[in-house]
């Protein structure tokens, strides 16, 4: 029996028009083969109904769901790599397969592809996705959920029995396709073709677009003053989405334009790693040769990127009124890393300039003792409260460090907030869940060498323990 559609379907985008997008048909591919299913997000949209057949349908073969894309959309922009420019980038192996609504809280979400198959934007490319980099996608989302990163969700990877020649993996290598949801795929690119192309028009109609399918606190009547509120309000949330990457110990990798989008959320999983002790200078892609985008050049990165988004919107705002906007990036994203530190440690804020100096306290002891990065929050969620546990732990000897002291100090002043939990059964492990390389490849092997997904099972077992003991219900199994 058919099953009965419970979600609330949209084709907001096709609003731009052509302009915006190329309608594109998805590859065939000779397999399907379900390998993860989000179902938590699922049940969330309306789509946990869905048989396993019914899923393999929609988003392994593309049949178009009901009320939104009657075909995909590849969406076009540019963008900067590596701060050069890039005028023949757009979705080259993915494309905009639906739109529908979070049952939660209204938002809109896209619902996007990565391994579709070839497109105008493909350059050559055979437009797939590698099914170890599907892998790799649904560990990073997963791990930065569960952190309490705003990021994209891995919703669906489906292997497709297809072989692939690659230059940074063993070749031959099996093929996937993968389905993410997230809010919004506009760009900081998107806007950067049209000032390319010189089309103001353009410019606008997407500011006005992007302002009221997501943005709408910043609509304002005058174009000038809705441009520079816009501005502000990327200015922010792009500074919250660095300030909890710093936190999270990840580096995205490749902090190129075309990889941030302008609702502030981590999409895109390329060459990502977790640290493993605080160090500014830890790179994720082999191929960043400079270091542009380490560890702690991220917050730089994303502000580099952002004054290219104030270019786009100077033929609609004046300057200086671009400017006042783009300072408010520095006082969010300090702002935004003293909320994320008490929220990684389960604390009540107790005012800016306290919660300032523990997080302050707290990178020092990190930076002077290269203590485990995760091992460091996880001894200490709860405060004072977990003094106990800490001393149990593997990095016990390092808090009595010279630079502990005025951590313990802070911390004695601080309450956990409404809703800690610390008898959960994952405080009782001597040590926490990571995602450390060395573990992402000993979870590809045997997937690759037999078959074998039970690390991989397992490994999200544990990051749903981790995410229910952090964040309580919200992380409820389905």
């Amino acid at each position: 029996m058919p099953y009965a559609p419970v979600f609330s379907a949209s084709k907001r985008h096709e609003e731009l028009g052509p302009d915006f997008y190329d309608i594109v048909q998805p590859a065939s591919f000779p397999q399907h083969i379900l390998r993860y299913r989000n179902q938590r997000w699922a049940e969330r949209v309306g789509l946990g109904v869905l048989t396993d057949q019914e899923w393999i349908e929609h988003f392994g073969e593309f049949k178009p769901l009901p009320g939104s894309f009657e075909q995909p959309l590849a969406l076009r922009y540019h963008g900067h790599q590596f701060r050069a420019y890039n005028p023949h980038l757009g979705d080259g192996r993915g494309f905009l397969f639906a739109q529908l609504k979070d049952a939660e809280d209204e938002r809109l979400l896209d619902l996007g592809t990565k391994g579709s198959g070839q497109t105008p934007w493909s350059r050559h490319a055979d437009g797939r996705l590698t099914l170890k980099g599907g892998i790799r996608e649904i560990l990073a989302t997963e791990m930065l959920e569960a952190l309490g990163v705003e990021t994209s969700k891995s919703f669906s990877l489906i292997e497709t029995g297809e072989e692939l020649e690659r230059g940074d993996e063993p070749s031959p290598t099996r093929s996937s396709v993968l389905v993410r949801l997230s809010h919004s795929h506009i760009r900081i690119g998107t806007f950067q073709r049209l000032l390319y192309l010189n089309e103001p028009h353009n410019i606008r109609k997407l500011l006005d677009h992007t302002i009221r399918t997501y943005l709408p606190d910043a609509w304002r009547e005058n174009e000038a003053a809705r441009a520079e509120a816009f501005l502000e309000h990327v200015c922010q949330s792009v500074a919250r989405m660095g300030a909890q990457w710093m936190t999270a110990g990840f580096v995205h990798g490749v902090l190129n334009t075309d990889n941030i989008n302008v609702t502030g959320e981590s999409f895109d999983y390329g060459p990502w790693r977790f640290l493993p002790h605080y160090d500014p200078a830890f790179t994720a892609a082999y191929f960043d040769e400079t270091g542009l985008y380490a560890f702690g050049r991220q917050p730089d990165a994303l502000l580099w990127n952002l004054y290219r988004l104030a270019e786009c919107l100077l033929p609609l705002a004046p300057q200086n009124a671009l400017e006042q906007a783009l300072a408010a990036f520095e006082p969010a994203l300090h702002r935004e890393f003293a909320h994320s530190i008490l929220r990684r440690l389960g604390l009540e804020s107790r005012g800016y300039e306290y919660d300032g100096a523990l997080s302050k306290a707290l990178w020092t002891f990190l930076h002077e003792t290269r203590a485990p990065f995760e091992q460091t929050f996880f001894d200490w969620y709860g405060g004072s409260l977990s003094a106990r546990r800490a001393e149990a732990s593997p990095s016990a000897a390092l808090y009595a460090h010279e630079s502990f002291r005025a951590v313990s100090s802070a911390l004695a002043g601080y309450e956990p907030r409404t809703g800690v939990n610390l008898d959960h059964p994952y405080f009782e492990r001597t040590a926490p869940c990571t995602m450390l390389i060395d573990e992402v490849e000993a979870i590809w092997s045997p997937i690759t060498a037999e078959d074998d997904w039970s690390a991989f099972s397992a490994k999200l077992g544990s990051i749903l323990e981790m995410a229910q003991a952090y964040q309580g219900s919200r992380f409820a199994e389905p």
